[in-house]
């Protein structure tokens, strides 16, 4: 058994101390560490969140008129609203809805954005111009300006929400790969794929895109609490996810008309929120300083 795990550890020693190295990096950076507690209990909330809403409480279409707008107490902590539902359950349940959301508007936008950005950064010329400058136009309009535009031509909606939150997230990727690919296509191993008949699709996919990845991903990591923020502000103003569904947003739209008096109802929905966004925002800075090569070339002498 020991020399099972001694011949383990010589295999993949390169593995084991990159390892070691992401957790001294992370154990000494205390706010990516806050970011990532904060990411795990939203994935906990979102995977068991039927185990760990009110027992019997229905938080689409459930109707209690013995306890409309109580405030937090004992069995509701976060009280209840004007249907009776109780808010802590309800939030539970757009922790669900909320990531579902932020991960598939960044994964249409980057996947779009690296296919663009990485066609226009290698092949230059013509189609660069056309690319670019599309992708210009997508971003001389305000994000959530063209989200609101897209939205209301599409109809109401969380499917239609999602669709135009990525449109309007599309090109900032493009840009960021184009940036890249314009470094990487220059290097030696480039030149050296090229030589032995290497086709520009083989290239980009099997050696631009992957040195590409670094950036996306601390991108892709901090986009998602703003793309679960664009669809929130969607869901108060009407053009996202529709009544009952227990969206962070507009549950904060629906608590405004019993503002200040039942505070709770839209404070603590408000705080989710908050909370996906800072969450995601450390893991971002974090992953930054993770997966820079010069933090990683240095500890690794």
């Amino acid at each position: 058994m020991n020399n099972k795990i001694q011949k383990f550890i010589i295999e993949h020693e390169h593995l084991i101390k990159e390892i070691k190295i992401t957790l001294s990096l992370i154990r000494n950076s205390p706010l990516t560490l806050v970011g990532i507690i904060i990411i795990i209990e939203l994935i906990i909330l979102a995977l068991f969140a039927p185990l760990l809403i009110l027992p019997g409480e229905d938080v689409f279409l459930g109707m209690y008129p013995d306890r409309i707008l109580l405030p937090p107490n004992n069995k509701h902590l976060f009280g209840t609203d004007e249907m009776g539902r109780d808010i802590f359950s309800r939030c539970i349940y757009g922790t669900r809805i909320s990531l579902r959301v932020g991960i598939i508007v960044i994964a249409i936008a980057a996947t779009v954005g690296i296919i663009l950005g990485g066609i226009s950064g290698y092949i230059g010329g013509i189609i660069d111009e056309i690319i670019m400058r599309i992708t210009d136009a997508f971003l001389s309009i305000p994000s959530l300006i063209l989200a609101l535009a897209v939205g209301a031509s599409l109809g109401p909606g969380l499917e239609n929400a999602i669709a135009a939150i990525a449109i309007t997230w599309w090109p900032w990727y493009a840009r960021l790969v184009r940036s890249q690919v314009l470094q990487i296509k220059e290097e030696l191993y480039i030149e050296a794929a090229r030589a032995i008949g290497g086709s520009k699709l083989y290239i980009i996919i099997k050696h631009i895109i992957p040195n590409c990845i670094s950036p996306i991903i601390v991108n892709a990591s901090m986009d998602i609490g703003y793309a679960i923020l664009t669809a929130a502000s969607l869901g108060f103003l009407g053009l996202g996810a529709q009544a009952p569904t227990p969206e962070w947003g507009l549950m904060i739209s629906s608590g405004r008309k019993y503002m200040p008096t039942c505070w709770w109802y839209a404070t603590f929905p408000g705080l989710m929120i908050f909370q996906s966004v800072l969450g995601f925002n450390l893991l971002g800075d974090g992953l930054r300083d993770i997966l820079d090569p010069r933090i990683r070339r240095r500890m690794r002498k």
